[in-house]
């Protein structure tokens, strides 16, 4: 007789949506811990056994990279290029060598203690994003013991049959084996919303739930599993009536983004007939290429930073050429808007050696950074220019704060311009160069700037941050955060009056422009550019088309005479009840 187990339901990081029911397989690699530690009197043998791991380590990964880049792209490649680059790094691998000379420890005992080591450095650090990237060096320790040991565990491109992998953590190498075909999600103890994993599980349309902690460890091998990857919840051993709730909240999102995807070919036009561009934001340029099939009419960001975190050296200008010409490519002529290094606050470059900052935010970041580090943007604008001459390419430099950093950006684009065209290389006759708009200053500026820019693009993600004096990573004051505060919509206002005035654009590629319930908002107001996730694309347009703009805006002015966000947030949603 069989045993009915008892439902169990827990919760993690939701990092990829969908949701998704099957057996689960347990993946269990080669843990550091279980290495027992033991010396040997013989140097020359255990060093021997320690340069062969290296040897097979250095293939596997070149073979994994070539493979990446291939299906993933060349940022996503970076990524175990930059495991590589720990293999070879003067703190990593002659320290073993050291452990095993000088103090008689084997071969495997030299490399643990020093991973251990060297990731314990990474996990102190305050910053989440550089705590991640230990999970990288503790992978490419693990591959490097596995060989040392010869440890034969389940492998991931064995599977053979639909699973939701179930792990401590999936390093990016793991990732990038898994096939789609087989794996309908994956859900790990460990892992957060910044962590390669969950980009890559991003990328691979993978639905994912990361950092589940301890209630991963009661998942039996074989075990019915539910995930879902948006909101984070999980059940393990899901009985008929949850499994039927999950079943038909599948079917309903089905059902739901067919209708949706169904608006693909159609223009976000108005019931009046106004026509908005819907246009998508991007990390890497392999994400450009379905998106005209999703309905998006350009790239409206396309972030620039995966290209400089995901290695352990600065991409050169040919690298960058490439993966800019291939999103202008992919996008046949349609605009790809491309925004120069936003580095800093939250996001770091281990070999750019920046400061420790008491308000990293408030810091030394993004262009003031770059307009310190003249080469470096030099070299990106070059990149840009050129991968012009292929496409539709618009240059965009984020976090201006006014006109004297918008002049020495823009005089350094003319130095790359002319030296380019010195050298015979091939250049567009012409190229749009706008500013985000992400500080209160630069909004209130907006008339002058717009006399001198070709467009704008507002980043409602730190425009909120910065005019309301919101840490949006802090949960105790996260009630303030919010795109519809009065003074936000304001300067929003502000900004695509100004650029009206003087005849040019105005895009939002922050969060704000991804959300319906703000559609008849921006409508109204004006915005001609809306660039979001591509998953929002269709719920946006959705939105668009059913509305009426000359309606919109006598709304939007209503709207404006609002005093707090909760009444700005009541009023849309009677509206569009209505």
């Amino acid at each position: 007789m069989s045993v009915t187990q008892a439902e169990k339901q827990f919760n993690g990081l939701g990092v990829s949506e969908g949701i998704r029911i099957g057996k689960a397989f347990v993946y269990q690699p080669l843990k550091l811990e279980a290495i027992e530690e033991s010396k040997n009197d013989d140097a020359e043998h255990e060093l021997k056994r320690l340069e062969l791991a290296k040897e097979q380590c250095l293939a596997e990964l070149g073979a994994l990279v070539e493979k990446t880049s291939d299906s993933l792209g060349e940022e996503k490649a970076a990524i175990l290029k930059g495991q590589i680059s720990f293999l070879n790094d003067p703190s990593f691998y002659p320290p073993m060598r050291k452990l095993v000379e000088g103090e008689g420890w084997t071969a495997e005992t030299a490399a643990k203690r020093t991973v251990a080591q060297v990731a314990g450095l990474f996990e102190a650090m305050a910053n989440e994003y550089m705590r991640e990237r230990a999970a990288d060096i503790r992978d490419v320790g693990a591959r490097l013991i596995s060989h040392i040991v010869e440890h034969q565990g389940a492998r991931l491109e064995d599977i053979r049959e639909q699973v939701i992998i179930v792990a401590d953590d999936l390093t990016p190498s793991d990732t990038v084996q898994l096939d789609k075909q087989y794996v309908l999600g994956f859900v790990t103890s460990m892992g957060g919303k910044t962590s390669h994993t969950a980009i890559l599980a991003n990328s691979l349309g993978i639905a994912a739930v990361l950092g589940a902690g301890e209630a991963v460890d009661d998942i039996p091998h074989g075990a019915e599993l539910v995930i879902d990857g948006t909101t984070g919840r999980c059940v393990l051993h899901p009985n008929a009536s949850t499994k039927a709730e999950f079943e038909g909240r599948s079917l309903a999102e089905n059902e739901e983004q067919e209708r949706l995807r169904s608006l693909a070919d159609l223009p976000a036009v108005t019931l009046d007939g106004v026509t908005v561009e819907l246009a998508a934001n991007i990390g890497t340029p392999q994400e450009a290429a379905g998106l005209l099939a999703k309905g998006a009419e350009a790239v409206g960001l396309y972030r620039t930073e995966f290209l400089f975190m995901g290695t352990g050296a600065m991409p050169s200008e040919e690298e960058q050429y490439r993966a800019y010409r291939e999103a202008a490519a992919a996008m046949q002529g349609h605009a790809v808007v491309i925004r120069t290094l936003d580095i800093g606050g939250d996001k770091e470059l281990p070999y750019l050696d920046l400061p420790k900052e008491m308000n990293p935010f408030l810091g030394y970041r993004a262009i003031r950074l770059c307009l310190d580090r003249r080469e470096l943007l030099l070299t990106q604008l070059r990149a840009m220019i050129r991968a012009g001459a292929h496409g539709t390419v618009k240059i965009m430099f984020p976090m201006i704060s006014g006109m004297e950093e918008w002049r020495a950006a823009k005089e350094l684009y003319e130095e790359a311009r002319t030296q380019l065209a010195a050298e015979g290389a091939e250049i567009p006759a012409f190229m749009e160069v706008g500013v985000m708009i992400e500080v209160p200053s630069a909004a209130l500026l907006a008339d002058r700037l717009a006399r001198e820019v070709d467009f704008f693009s507002i980043g409602t993600n730190d425009l909120v941050q910065y005019t309301v004096a919101v840490d949006r990573m802090n949960e105790k004051v996260a009630y303030l955060y919010d795109y519809f505060h009065p003074a936000v919509i304001g300067l929003i206002k502000t900004v695509i009056d100004a650029a009206a005035r003087h005849g040019k654009w105005t895009g939002m590629c922050g969060s704000m422009a991804g959300d319906p319930s703000a559609a008849p908002l921006l409508l109204g107001l004006g915005l001609n550019e809306w660039s979001m996730a591509s998953g929002s694309l269709h719920r946006v347009k959705a939105a668009v088309r059913g509305l009426n703009q000359t309606q919109c805006k006598a709304f939007a002015a209503k709207l404006l005479e609002l005093d707090t966000a909760a009444e700005i947030r009541q009023a849309l949603a009677n509206f569009q009840q209505s």
